[in-house]
């Protein structure tokens, strides 16, 4: 089968440059908006998965989803601090397990308003566990049984007295801030101070949550599977990895439905520019169709031409979306995360997802667009074409 030469169609889409190029911003405008949104859901997600480790347990109530709906008494907790065989030791003999609590103030932003922050209340094996993950970047750690609290560094650039020496009242109670510090994880957009002392100014008497690091040889599932017919403390337990990932669902399927939304209804309007471009294309090309046909082009060689030209738009078309999203990439903003109903920073990601999906959804707009006027031009004969021309 003889092909239309590419080098026609390209310099065709030359020719109708003004044309051509309101459809690949059409396109492109469109794949921008869809970019964008699958941008701040794979920010949101990254910064989940990045925190979480797999050699580190999370044990929770019975039948909780989140460290929020969860609560241990004193008693139970301490059992799961110091009988859990599965937990390592430190080099001195004590369990790697630590309680922490973890609860919800109203603070107010820097730049107006006020949204809700976590502050996560820790014992001094938590700093431990965390020492190869939490970095201080400015002061120190909080002394234990003392009013004072470290901040992650996305609060320092998003809510007010955040920075070091500064004061954050929670409750009636005033704690000084001494210390700034870094995750790569959701810790960034937390407070964190003495477990006692948060649980005395919140008035919070039990325990959230219960961490400990894992034995490299322990087996998860059996580990799963026991706890939860454990005769004194029952507890739900999770690595922290899977654990992290299951806080995204919410707001992931949110940003992904918003993204679906858009992709239709821009879509659709981009789906029509294209069809219009190409049919305007073959309005003025009919004698050109008429004299393919005669030089012996099949209706099927005329239809890869049109259909060509508009993955051409199509691809054009991502490119400019593409260039349009990348400023995004790295850009900080925060949203309020419908499970534990708590803000939490993050940046845009454009990841390979992000670009391949970009491509995929600008090549399918094109082709899309362009089939109708494919059809078109490939079921004239040359008589007609010749005529109409």
């Amino acid at each position: 089968m003889q092909l239309v030469p590419f080098s026609y169609n390209l310099r065709s889409l030359l020719v109708r440059r003004s044309t051509t190029l309101l459809t690949v911003v059409s396109i492109g405008a469109t794949v921008a908006v869809i970019s964008g949104v699958q941008a701040l859901q794979q920010g949101f997600v990254t910064i989940f998965e990045k925190g979480g480790r797999t050699d580190v347990a999370v044990f929770l109530r019975p039948g909780a989803t989140t460290e929020n709906q969860s609560g241990f008494t004193r008693s139970s907790a301490d059992i799961l601090l110091k009988s859990i065989p599965e937990i390592a030791l430190t080099d001195d003999g004590r369990p790697m397990s630590s309680a922490e609590n973890y609860m919800a103030v109203r603070l107010f932003k820097i730049g107006g308003g006020e949204t809700n922050v976590p502050v996560r209340g820790v014992q001094p094996m938590t700093m431990t566990i965390r020492a190869d993950d939490l970095q201080i970047l400015e002061g120190r750690t909080f002394q234990p049984g003392a009013d004072e609290i470290i901040v992650g560094e996305n609060l320092t650039r998003r809510i007010r007295g955040c920075q070091v020496g500064e004061v954050i009242r929670l409750n009636t109670v005033p704690f000084t801030v001494v210390g700034t510090f870094t995750d790569e994880g959701t810790f960034s957009s937390e407070i964190w101070g003495d477990l006692e002392r948060m649980g005395d100014a919140l008035q919070r008497s039990v325990y959230n949550r219960v961490i400990g690091v894992l034995r490299p040889d322990v087996d998860v599932p059996a580990l799963i599977e026991a706890q939860e017919n454990h005769p004194q403390v029952p507890a739900k337990v999770m690595t922290e990895a899977d654990y992290l990932i299951s806080q995204t669902g919410v707001i992931s399927a949110t940003l992904l439905g918003l993204g679906a939304f858009l992709a239709v209804i821009m879509g659709i309007a981009a789906v029509f520019t294209t069809t219009t471009t190409m049919q305007a294309a073959l309005a003025a090309r009919t004698h050109e169709i008429g004299i393919l046909a005669c030089l012996g082009f099949r209706p099927i060689s005329i239809l890869l031409s049109f259909l060509f030209e508009s993955l051409v738009l199509g691809v054009l078309g991502g490119l400019v979306g593409i260039l349009l999203t990348l400023p995004l990439n790295g850009i900080e903003t925060g949203t309020t995360n419908m499970i534990t109903f708590t803000e939490v920073a993050f940046a845009f990601r454009i990841t390979p997802q992000v670009l391949g999906t970009a491509i995929v959804f600008s090549i399918m707009l094109g082709l899309l667009g362009g089939a109708i006027p494919a059809f078109r031009a490939a079921r004239m004969t040359a008589v007609e074409a010749l005529r109409r021309g």
